[in-house]
């Protein structure tokens, strides 16, 4: 019994480190998609709405949504059933017959109560993206690998600065003959907003696939250096292993480029007349703020935004090809790293000398 409660301790550990794939024999159906039962019944069961129509009268949409409830607790209660469970029992293990009911029972409602088959393929892809989700976050860790490298963000951070600084001057003539460029401010405050996003986004992207690119090496030198004897990491570990560097990796990123967004909007405001920026981008945007700043008029305008988070997403993929390509920063963020996951490797070594 105390061997058992040993191993709980350490499997507890583990995915508190963001790192659930160490704990051996750990499946899909009983250790992911489980533990995530009561949220996929509830939105299960919420799912009834998409038995309703925005175009039908307000008792014709609640009779739906009570009979698509009915059907849904009744295609639920059979499946129980049939797995050899109570009618209205949480499953003990969601298995691919939950998976598949929980993705296309939902999808037949519209077809039910209205005909409607572009609804059907809709719920079918947003459900199986929905569990896809679930996998990741659940089945990796991902909240817990966040909570991880939010607590190692001020050493992080720190360091990150450190590392800027190195290259602010390099970095800073090049984003600022772009934040004064005209041709910058035409191009963010005509771009339609879903174009800005979609621009800001593909940066932000990019420079997570640099990150993703260096972590298959990295996770290699992580292991020949502390996994000491132990039995080498399967496949999936070493994925869960990368997924916590990009991620610790990806946040440093973010700070640094929000923090030079933020110098940016700070700086337009002192350095840019009101009628500048509106003058170079042609617009204001579809809103603007103005106000007194220091005894002077300033004003805060959506094309500001735009430009400042157009430079911070630059900002961010110079710093993520800077941490691939940089020699020094790789060194200096696996020494932090290799200290923090140093009492993991070694947990994970008495845990597997515990279960033999």
């Amino acid at each position: 019994m105390a061997e058992q409660d040993d191993l709980a301790d350490y499997e507890r550990r583990f995915r508190r480190s963001g790192l659930p794939l160490f704990i051996e024999d750990y499946s899909a159906s009983e250790d992911i998609f489980t533990r995530a039962a009561p949220w996929l019944a509830l939105v299960f069961l919420g799912e009834m709405l998409a038995a309703t129509e925005l175009e039908w009268p307000f008792l014709l949409n609640l009779a739906a949504a009570l009979g698509g409830l009915a059907i849904l607790i009744v295609a639920f209660g059979m499946l129980n059933r049939v797995r050899g469970r109570g009618f209205m029992e949480l499953p003990r293990e969601v298995g691919r017959p939950e998976l598949a009911a929980f993705v296309l029972v939902p999808a037949l409602l519209p077809v039910i109560f209205g005909g409607q088959w572009r609804q059907f393929f809709g719920i079918v892809v947003g459900n199986s993206l929905f569990l896809l989700l679930v996998y990741l976050v659940v089945g990796y860790g991902l909240i817990a690998t966040v909570f991880w490298a939010l607590s190692r963000m001020a050493d992080e951070l720190a360091a990150s600065l450190g590392r800027l600084v190195r290259t602010l001057p390099l970095l800073l003539i090049f984003s600022l003959v772009l934040f004064v460029n005209a041709e910058m401010w035409q191009m963010f405050g005509t771009m339609p907003r879903p174009f800005v996003l979609v621009v800001t986004g593909l940066l932000f992207g990019l420079g997570l696939v640099f990150l993703a690119v260096r972590a298959p090496g990295l996770v290699h030198q992580l292991e020949a250096d502390l996994n000491d004897g132990a039995r080498p990491l399967t496949r999936r570990q070493r994925l869960n292993v990368g997924l916590t560097l990009v991620v610790s990796q990806a946040l440093q990123v973010c700070v640094v480029a929000a923090g030079v967004g933020a110098f940016f909007i700070a700086f337009g405001l002192f350095a840019l007349t009101p009628d500048v920026g509106v003058d170079w981008a042609g617009t204001a945007g579809s809103w603007e703020y103005p106000f007194t700043l220091l005894g002077h008029p300033v004003r805060l305008t959506e094309t500001l935004l735009r430009v400042a988070g157009g430079m911070a997403a630059f900002t961010g993929l110079y710093y993520a090809i800077s941490i691939l390509t940089d020699s020094t920063y790789r060194d200096e963020f696996m020494v932090g790293v290799t200290a923090e996951m140093r009492g993991i490797f070694a947990a994970r070594a008495e845990y597997l000398a515990l279960r033999r």
